[in-house]
């Protein structure tokens, strides 16, 4: 799922749904796209399924450039959620925050249970930190809507 085509086919529903609220949680995944694949992890279909031709940088995710570049953009977002404080939104309860599953159980947890680990131990910590963010996001929305739920 790293075409920008077929992400915004997908998301169409979250559109409708969340309006304005799932815009971020596109960009995410397209940012994903652009520089976690198309700039540091090699080859890939980019406009599927307009196309199959593959685009990218052929270089390992190993690579220092790869891992600096990896690094920079882990930093510049926990920068961003801090000074606007968009980071207080993961502890509170939003159903938008459900759309972190996406992203959590196609990314992140796959990459952190593969064995042997797919990527560089230099870059465990911003998926770990990412992972506690989405995770903490994901449980308090469900338990405030669960909790709703069984009270009625």
């Amino acid at each position: 799922m790293h075409s920008i085509i077929a992400a915004f086919i997908v998301f169409l529903p979250l559109f409708a749904i969340y309006r304005k609220e799932a815009i971020p949680y596109y960009v995410a995944i397209v940012q994903h796209s652009l520089i976690g694949d198309f700039m540091t992890g090699g080859r890939i279909q980019l406009f599927w399924p307009i196309t199959s031709q593959s685009y990218g940088i052929d270089r390992s995710i190993t690579h220092p450039m790869s891992i600096a570049i990896e690094w920079l953009a882990f930093l510049a977002s926990i920068a961003i959620m801090l000074r606007t404080k968009d980071a207080i939104k993961f502890f509170q309860p939003h159903k938008s925050n459900l759309i972190l599953a996406i992203p959590t159980f196609t990314v992140l947890l796959p990459t952190l249970l593969s064995y042997p680990l797919s990527v560089p131990a230099s870059l465990i910590p911003p998926h770990l930190a990412y992972m506690f963010l989405f995770s903490v996001a994901i449980i308090i929305t469900l338990s405030k809507l669960l909790s709703k739920r069984f009270s009625r």
